[in-house]
């Protein structure tokens, strides 16, 4: 299963959240530590919720991007 990460840039640094997987969230100074931690985040959340006993969400957040010509 592949889960969609944002990462967002803040007056800090970086955070990240994945859609599908809500209250799993992460920080970090630069794009690629806040990537990792987040990885390690979701391993740590996904383990939680087995431990609970509860079901695994189905990855079901889809990315797409709109290209716009920027006129000067």
């Amino acid at each position: 299963m592949k889960y969609l990460i944002i990462i967002e840039e803040t007056k800090t640094g970086y955070s990240a959240y994945s859609p599908d997987l809500p209250g799993c969230i992460s920080t970090g100074k630069t794009v690629a530590e806040t990537e990792s931690n987040m990885h390690e985040a979701i391993d740590f959340h996904l383990d939680g919720m087995r431990a609970d006993g509860l079901d695994i969400p189905p990855p079901l957040t889809r990315v797409t991007y709109h290209e716009v010509s920027v006129q000067d």
